[in-house]
């Protein structure tokens, strides 16, 4: 079945192969995730934006965290995500959400005066990242908190023993990327953004692992090749004899012993807005 038009934007879409795929990464994440939360004082009670939040999986713990007296208001622009979101919310039996289908890129957001916001690789798809950054300042109480995963150089995801054909696809991403006005190097720019905004930098700390395939981490970036190389065929992007050079090499690098996977660099962000912003 094809897509809505509105959902092909979406480089890897939004059929059930991508839900389930979204929900192996956040999966990968929730203790990173978690831990940031932690350390940012997400907790009981509070308000707080996921800003790009897809099928919900972020969501769902984060109204686990705030509990019934708190609320979590989820931003998306795809109706499919969100209407996954609302049956996983109804599934666990959870009030305390809130959906909002809207276009980051130029859509105001809701008028809410959040506690907190969580944003994972959402910028570096935006065209417009800063601007989504004043109106995510603008919905946040003075001393909330923001925190933020992006990208930070997308061009660290390498294998080692090296390949050519894998290094390929990754140029492939990156190209396909900018070629609909990302950035997957945004990261660089958000503390400057940040500061210019009024918030104070608490932590800005890099991540990134080198692992083999047998690390609980690894089926994340597998998940997105297999996902990524028939999406990219399907964009024109890769030729099918090229895309199945890119999984038998894939393939064969992840059968031989002693392979290692550097994964693209992350930058975790907390800041906290100003009293005087």
């Amino acid at each position: 079945m094809a897509e809505p038009e509105q959902e092909r934007d979406y480089v890897l879409g939004t059929h059930d192969e991508e839900i389930s795929r979204l929900a192996l990464q956040h999966r990968v994440w929730r203790p990173r995730a978690s831990d940031a939360w932690r350390r940012a004082g997400f907790t009981t009670g509070q308000t707080i934006l996921d800003v790009g939040s897809g099928p919900g999986h972020a969501t769902l713990d984060l109204a686990e965290i705030v509990g019934p007296t708190g609320h979590v208001v989820a931003l998306d622009r795809s109706r499919r995500f969100l209407d996954a979101l609302d049956a996983a919310r109804r599934g666990r039996g959870l009030a305390n959400v809130t959906a909002h289908e809207l276009d980051l890129d130029q859509d105001a957001l809701p008028p809410v005066q959040a506690d907190a916001a969580w944003v994972r690789w959402v910028f570096a798809f935006m065209q417009r990242p800063r601007d989504l950054l004043v109106r995510l300042a603008a919905a946040l109480r003075p001393g909330g908190t923001l925190v933020i995963h992006e990208y930070l150089h997308y061009d660290t995801w390498r294998l080692a023993p090296r390949s050519a054909e894998f290094e390929g696809f990754v140029r492939v991403v990156i190209e396909r990327w900018r070629a609909s006005g990302g950035e997957p190097e945004v990261g660089r720019d958000l503390p400057r953004w940040l500061e210019e905004l009024g918030f104070g930098i608490r932590t800005a700390t890099p991540i990134m692992d080198v692992i083999t395939p047998s690390d609980p981490v690894w089926p994340w970036p597998r998940a997105f090749v297999e996902s990524g190389v028939q999406r990219l065929v399907g964009l024109g992007d890769l030729t099918e004899e090229r895309a199945q050079a890119i999984r038998e090499a894939f393939a064969a690098a992840e059968a031989m012993p002693g392979t290692r996977m550097v994964t693209p660099a992350v930058v975790e962000i907390i800041a906290v807005k100003g009293t005087t912003t």
